[in-house]
C-alpha cells in the first residue's frame, strides 16, 4: 500500500485504477520529482525580486534568504542555469523541507495557496510522466547515437523525448484539469496518437487568413480540428465524420499529421503559465507574419528558416480555432535532422564544449543579426529547432509560431524594410523590450537549457561571442544583466497582465551579483 500526500494521492488512485501496474514505479519516481520541482522553484527564490524577500546572502556553502516577516529561509546556492535537480531540501526558520507545495505553504505569501496546489501538481504530473516511460522501444533513452535517431518522417519522436517539461519552470509538468487518463492519452510524453475532431462552422461564421485545407471544408462549411480535450471540456459539442490521427508535440496542443503538417489547436487550460487558446488576433495576423518571415529569411544567410502558416480560422472565438503549419522537415536535406533545442539534451550532443560553442554562436549569430533589423524572436527551446548533419554537426535553425516576436519599426525603417501589419502587442521600439524577448528566450532559455548549468554556458558563450560585431545589442548582452521571465513572480501575481522580468547573473560577467538585490 503506497501513501501519498493529496495531490499526490489523487493521481495515485486514479493511476491505481488505470494502469495499476505502475503505482509501485510511479510512488518511487515522486521523490526526484520533488526536488526537481524545488530546484525550479529555488531557482526563483534566489533570483526573483519577489517582495516579500528583503534580502539575499552567501553564508559558506548556503544561500540564505530573509523574509519580510523575519523568517530565514536557507538553501544551497542557485544556479540560474542548473537543469538537474541539485535540491533536495531547504529550511524556512530551521525546518527542513523537501516538498516545493508545502514549503509555498508554509511560506504564507500573498496568493501562495493557489500557487502551491499548482506546485503539487507538477510534481505529481511529473513523477506519473517519468514513470509512464517505456524500457524498450520507442523511448529515446540519452545519450541517442546518431544511428539511432528517429527518421525523417518520425522527427516527433524528439519531441515525445522531452520528458520533464520546461527545465526552469516550477510548474513543469502542472496540467490542472487532466485526469490520468487523459494525461496518458494526450500527453506527448506517453507517446499517443490523438484523434483530433472536426467541427463544421459555416464559412459566414469564420475568420479565415491564408489557404484553408480544401480537404477540411465542406461546401458552405469549414472542418476546424479539435482537440478531443477542449471539444470535451470547453466546447461541449461534438464532432462529426472521421477526424485526424496526430501525434502531441511539445506543446501538446500541437500535434504532427503523419506525412503532413503540423496543427495548431486551441486548448483553453492553463498548462506552466498560460491558457492554450488561440486569440482572433492572432489568426488573423498569421498570413501577414508569415509574408514577413519569407522576408526576414533571406535577409539571414542562409542560416534561418521560418516555417509558414499555411492557412488559420476560427469560428471567431478563442475556443475555437486552429492553424495549419509546415512541419520543420521541410527544411532539410536528405540526410539532415531537425531537433527542436529542448530536446538536445537527449541527444548528448551537448556534452561537448565544442560542439555547444558552436551551436552557441549559430544562434547568436542568427538572433542578433534579426535584432538589428528590428525582430526579436521569442526562440525557446520549443520554438528554436536546429538542423544537424549526420554526424550532428549544427548547420541551420528553423524556427516556428511568430505570434510572439516583437517587432521594431524604427529599426525596420531605418534598414528600409516595410513594417507589416501587426497587432499592436508585436510592436515596440524599446531596446530593453526586444532585448528581453531575445535574450531571456534564447540565452537564459534555449541555451541555458542545453548547457545545462553556469559555468557550461559562460564557457560556450565566452567562445560563441567572439568575432560577433560589436553593436548596442551585444554589449548588452555581454555586459548587463541577463534578462529572464521571473516565473515563479508571474505565478504568484494572478492580476498582472503579462510578463514580469528579473534578472539573472550574466554568466560573462566576473563581479556577482550585490547580494541585497
Amino acid at each position: 500500500m503506497h501513501r501519498f500526500p493529496t495531490a499526490e494521492a489523487e493521481i495515485g488512485e486514479e493511476l491505481a485504477v488505470v494502469r495499476p501496474g505502475l503505482v509501485p514505479r510511479y510512488a518511487r519516481e515522486l521523490s526526484g520529482a520533488r526536488a526537481s520541482v524545488l530546484t525550479r522553484l529555488w531557482r526563483g527564490l534566489a533570483h526573483e525580486p519577489l517582495p516579500w524577500i528583503t534580502g539575499r546572502r552567501r553564508e559558506g556553502d548556503a544561500l540564505v534568504l530573509r523574509l519580510s516577516d523575519g523568517r530565514v529561509l536557507q538553501g544551497p546556492p542557485a544556479d540560474p542555469y542548473a537543469t538537474s535537480a541539485y535540491v533536495a531540501s531547504v529550511r524556512l526558520d530551521g525546518t527542513a523541507y523537501d516538498d516545493p507545495a508545502r514549503l509555498t505553504a508554509a511560506l504564507g505569501v500573498p496568493h501562495g495557496d493557489a500557487f502551491a496546489a499548482e506546485l503539487a501538481h507538477s510534481v505529481a504530473s511529473l513523477a506519473l510522466s517519468r514513470a509512464g516511460q517505456p524500457a524498450g522501444a520507442g523511448a529515446l533513452v540519452p545519450p541517442v547515437p546518431a544511428d539511432s535517431w528517429p527518421a525523417a518522417d518520425r522527427e516527433w519522436e524528439w519531441e515525445q523525448g522531452v520528458v520533464d517539461g520546461h527545465p526552469f519552470h516550477p510548474n513543469c509538468r502542472s496540467r490542472p484539469g487532466f485526469s490520468v487518463a487523459e494525461q496518458f492519452a494526450y500527453g506527448p510524453e506517453h507517446r499517443p496518437v490523438v484523434e483530433l475532431g472536426l467541427v463544421p462552422v459555416p464559412v459566414r461564421e469564420c475568420l479565415v487568413s491564408g489557404v484553408w485545407p480544401e480537404e477540411l471544408r465542406d461546401g458552405g462549411r469549414l472542418l476546424i480540428p479539435v482537440h478531443p480535450w477542449q471539444a470535451e471540456h470547453v466546447l461541449e459539442r461534438p464532432a462529426e465524420g472521421a477526424g485526424l490521427p496526430a501525434h502531441p508535440l511539445m506543446s501538446l496542443r500541437t500535434l504532427a499529421l503523419p506525412g503532413g503538417p503540423h496543427v495548431k489547436t486551441a486548448l483553453s487550460a492553463r498548462l506552466t503559465s498560460s491558457v492554450r487558446d488561440i486569440s482572433v488576433g492572432s489568426v488573423a495576423a498569421s498570413a501577414a507574419l508569415s509574408a514577413f518571415a519569407e522576408d526576414l529569411v533571406g535577409r539571414a544567410g542562409g542560416l534561418l528558416h521560418i516555417t509558414r502558416t499555411l492557412g488559420a480560422a476560427t469560428a471567431r472565438s478563442p475556443d475555437l480555432a486552429a492553424l495549419w503549419r509546415e512541419p520543420p522537415q521541410t527544411y532539410t536535406a536528405s540526410g539532415e535532422h531537425v531537433v527542436p533545442v529542448a530536446a538536445l539534451p537527449v541527444t548528448g550532443l551537448a556534452d561537448s564544449p565544442t560542439w555547444l560553442a558552436g551551436f552557441a554562436r549559430l544562434a547568436l549569430t542568427v538572433g542578433l543579426r534579426l535584432l538589428e533589423l528590428g525582430v526579436a524572436l521569442e526562440a525557446h527551446g520549443q520554438n528554436l529547432l536546429v538542423v544537424l548533419s549526420g554526424d550532428g554537426t549544427p548547420l541551420r535553425l528553423v524556427y516556428r509560431d511568430l505570434a510572439d516576436i516583437r517587432v521594431s519599426p524604427a529599426r525596420l525603417a531605418g534598414h528600409g524594410i516595410p513594417v507589416p501589419g501587426l497587432p499592436a502587442r508585436n510592436l515596440t521600439d524599446d531596446p530593453r523590450a526586444l532585448r528581453r524577448k531575445l535574450f531571456g528566450s534564447l540565452v537564459a532559455g534555449a541555451l541555458a537549457g542545453t548547457a545545462g548549468s553556469g559555468p557550461a554556458l559562460r564557457a560556450a558563450l565566452e567562445s560563441a561571442v567572439r568575432g560577433l560585431p560589436r553593436t548596442a545589442d551585444s554589449r548588452a548582452l555581454t555586459e548587463e544583466p541577463l534578462p529572464a521571465k521571473a516565473l515563479t513572480l508571474m505565478r504568484l501575481s494572478p492580476g498582472h497582465a503579462g510578463d514580469l522580468w528579473t534578472g539573472l547573473p550574466n554568466p560573462l560577467v566576473l563581479v556577482p551579483p550585490r547580494s541585497d538585490q
